[in-house]
């Protein structure tokens, strides 16, 4: 992964064929580029009421990007093109519109809030680290395929490409996660990309030869943000984790934040992010999806956790049904006991490849009963956010927002979504910054309160922590509603932590007996160095929280 917070583009190029003063060997390699107007991906909503029920939403961005008219009600929902919806309900006294934009397979939350005649609002584009506008990484590189044959593929989970296509020396692509749609020129020592939406012109980007060092070791701090967080005056020192981090001994890390005693006592940056940038979370919102369950119980939404899937899998999946798979409950799936084929379901692809997502996971065949073998697969939680859509009288992302998000001040996120492209995908791929990342693991050290207020029942944290199953992963590791459990020696002493995490290296390490939370984010993608942020906080944080 290209450590700066970048747009990273892996461009490969099908059948690329150069002018006689062009090869491709010429644009091999890493450029730095930006955007001609510095905010030109944070948009601007407009929505202005007209007599009766007319009304027309605006984008924005010091110019009109696109203007839809459609019929104002208590609840909006309209599609600006096949990719994007936006999705709204205005509250009793007609002064705010709380909505989301779906975009291709993510949801933005976007409020708009009444001035005048018109509601006005945000929608961050630059939300994801690889579309910070000032500081966008274009990299290309050899495909490995025959002669001149290129494909476009993603850079580690960052930017996916598809629909490439090139004639003479003008190309063009799509990121089909968000939807934005990148076409533009290859001159001879510039590439020049035009960044559209639904064939909506955004923004204009230039990019050039990049030539200077990696910012890898760039720290960078952030605690004077109005967040609900305090600062502690004990600030925690670590400066042979920071020289390791600068020297590249310590790859891949981009955020560490330690809290104590609710407060935060170390916050650095690096690699190039920063405290308003989200970040993947990636498997460590597993955790959160679990917390989502806990509150639909305590709204008795949900009855407990001894109750049945199928009791609301939709009726046209209902043939799946047997004798074993008619057993799962909510608890199997908490737990990663459901007992269904996980050494196919643990792979996400199987079933992220398949044209519907629901129906090839529960035809896969059932190897354990349920309750009696826990085996990690993201398809247990996937089954979690299906089931409780279906229970709710609106939509999943808004309850979520309702009961957690807005609760703990949390409004810079995306959700990515299932295959509907509708509903939160519970798996995993929240996008949350590092310092929400942070308060999510407070409120569960805290049982359940975020500065004073109650959000999830005492109860439900509890039972989340408590060591419900044994993993048969290599390591054997104790597991809660989808938390782990890890011991840690240090300095003679056991510490126990409950954590969440991710691939890549996305840690949340709460730690109730040194009444601490650590969040470490990393951009470790299959290099095996994906642990290495337990190394970093076992090596480096634990030793120094213990003094």
């Amino acid at each position: 992964m290209f450590k700066d917070s970048t747009l990273v583009l892996l461009l490969c190029f099908s059948f690329f064929t150069s002018c006689a003063q062009q090869n491709i060997e010429d644009y091999i390699g890493k450029w730095e580029g930006k955007t001609t107007n510095k905010d030109a991906l944070n948009l601007d909503i407009t929505i202005k009421k007209l007599k009766g029920e007319d009304a027309f939403f605006t984008l924005s961005n010091n110019k009109e990007i696109l203007t839809k008219k459609f019929k104002f009600g208590n609840k909006i929902n309209f599609t600006l093109d096949k990719n994007f919806i936006f999705n709204g309900i205005v509250n009793d006294e007609q002064s705010e519109i709380n909505g989301f934009i779906k975009s291709k397979g993510y949801l933005y939350p976007a409020n708009l809030y009444k001035k005048g005649d018109h509601f006005i609002g945000k929608w961050n584009l630059s939300v994801f680290h690889y579309l910070q506008p000032q500081s966008l990484r274009l990299t290309i590189k050899d495909g490995g395929g025959a002669d001149d044959e290129y494909r476009a593929y993603p850079i580690l989970g960052t930017l996916w490409c598809n629909d490439f296509k090139k004639k003479n020396n003008f190309v063009s692509f799509t990121d089909y996660k968000t939807g934005l749609e990148f076409e533009g020129q290859l001159k001879p020592t510039e590439i020049i990309l035009n960044i559209s939406l639904g064939g909506n012109f955004i923004a204009k980007a230039s990019f050039r030869k990049y030539t200077g060092k990696s910012s890898s070791g760039s720290v960078n701090e952030n605690s004077q943000i109005n967040d609900g967080w305090k600062s502690s005056k004990n600030r925690l020192a670590l400066p042979k984790m920071e020289k390791g981090i600068r020297n590249d001994s310590l790859i891949g890390i981009e955020g560490i934040l330690v809290a104590k005693n609710s407060k935060i006592t170390y916050e650095k940056y690096f690699a190039g992010f920063n405290a308003n940038i989200p970040h993947d979370t990636r498997s460590a919102s597993k955790s959160v999806s679990s917390a989502i369950i806990g509150i639909a119980i305590d709204d008795n939404i949900i009855e407990n956790v001894e109750q049945k899937l199928y009791d609301f899998i939709p009726s046209d999946y209902q043939y799946t049904k047997d004798t074993l798979k008619s057993k799962i409950t909510i608890k199997d799936l908490l737990t990663m006991s459901s007992g269904l084929d996980v050494n196919k379901l643990a792979y996400e692809g199987y079933y992220q490849d398949s044209n519907n997502w629901l129906k090839t996971v529960l035809e896969a065949p059932m190897v354990k009963a349920p309750g009696t073998y826990a085996d990690y697969g993201s398809a247990n939680p996937f089954l979690l956010g299906v089931y409780l859509s279906k229970r709710l009288d609106v939509p999943l992302e808004f309850y979520m927002a309702d009961k957690l998000f807005s609760p703990l001040g949390i409004t810079n996120y995306t959700m990515n979504t299932d295959d509907t492209g509708i509903t939160p995908y519970f798996g995993g791929g929240l996008h949350l910054t590092p310092r929400d990342i942070l308060k999510f693991g407070q409120l569960y050290l805290n049982k359940g309160t975020w500065n004073g207020k109650r959000i999830i029942s005492e109860n439900w944290v509890e039972e989340s922590f408590e060591k419900h199953v044994q993993l048969q992963d290599r390591n054997k590791n104790e597991y809660g509603y989808l938390w782990w459990h890890s011991t840690y020696i240090v300095n003679g002493k056991t510490i126990t932590s409950i954590e969440a995490r991710g691939a890549g290296g996305q840690f949340i390490f709460i730690v109730p007996t040194l009444e601490s939370v650590v969040v470490i984010t990393a951009g470790n993608y299959k290099n095996r160095k994906g642990n290495q942020s337990r190394e970093i906080f076992e090596e480096y944080i634990l030793p120094a929280l213990l003094n």
